[in-house]
């Protein structure tokens, strides 16, 4: 199955996406990843990301599209994936059109006030990346990591005027992708204001897994 999965900042997409992985045994493909794993292979696109980035600029539409497309034609993701963090844009959805027939589109939907919450109590560990909440999931030692003692601190990114900010890009620039795929009749809309756990469990009901 080919799956998209839309939601705004701290909607849980990633994590949504690390147990879906196991129910329908297709890689999980973010962005991210591919960008570092271009770069980390040393390919012609992945040089071009490293000196966009090196620069502090944004990798633009195009090398986007062509990495992503890169990456579906390998052998693990011919039968299905999970695209996380593309696309962004109409234009990227148009392209994506072009090389790859997307199953469904599902939009893991909370409130902004639930985005504040998570982004906002969101602490990380400096050292190995775990995730911590200053109320559910606080670490034994404050500002030290339960797994590796290293410095837990928060993201200049989950600040609250950070995450409202980061809010009002997704708005603008992602939050259309819901009627475009909605038009479509791709679209499966999830409640993601529960735990992880109780999200993929409407996601199987959803898909009838």
């Amino acid at each position: 199955m080919k799956l998209i999965f839309l939601g705004s900042p701290g909607a849980g997409k990633g994590s949504l996406a690390e147990h879906v992985v196991d129910l329908l045994k297709v890689p999980h493909i973010s962005t991210g990843v591919i960008f570092r794993s271009a770069i980390t292979a040393g390919s012609p696109l992945g040089l071009k990301v490293k000196s966009i980035i090196d620069a502090g600029k944004l990798v633009d539409d195009e090398l986007t599209i062509e990495l992503v497309k890169e990456r579906l034609s390998h052998e693990d993701a011919l039968k299905g994936y999970i695209l996380d963090g593309f696309p962004r844009t109409i234009p990227q959805a148009e392209a994506l059109c072009t090389f790859s027939e997307v199953d469904k589109v599902v939009d893991i939907d909370i409130p902004d006030s639930l985005v504040l919450d998570r982004l906002g109590g969101r602490r990380v560990c400096r050292n190995c990346g775990h995730n911590f909440h200053i109320v559910r999931d606080k670490p034994k030692q404050d500002g030290v990591c339960d797994l590796c003692g290293g410095e837990v601190y928060t993201r200049d990114d989950d600040r609250e005027e950070a995450i409202k900010k980061r809010l009002e890009v997704y708005r603008a620039q992602t939050a259309p992708l819901i009627d475009y795929y909605k038009k479509k009749g791709i679209l499966v809309i999830i409640d993601g204001r529960g735990s992880v756990d109780e999200t993929t469990e409407k996601f199987k009901t959803a898909f009838g897994l």
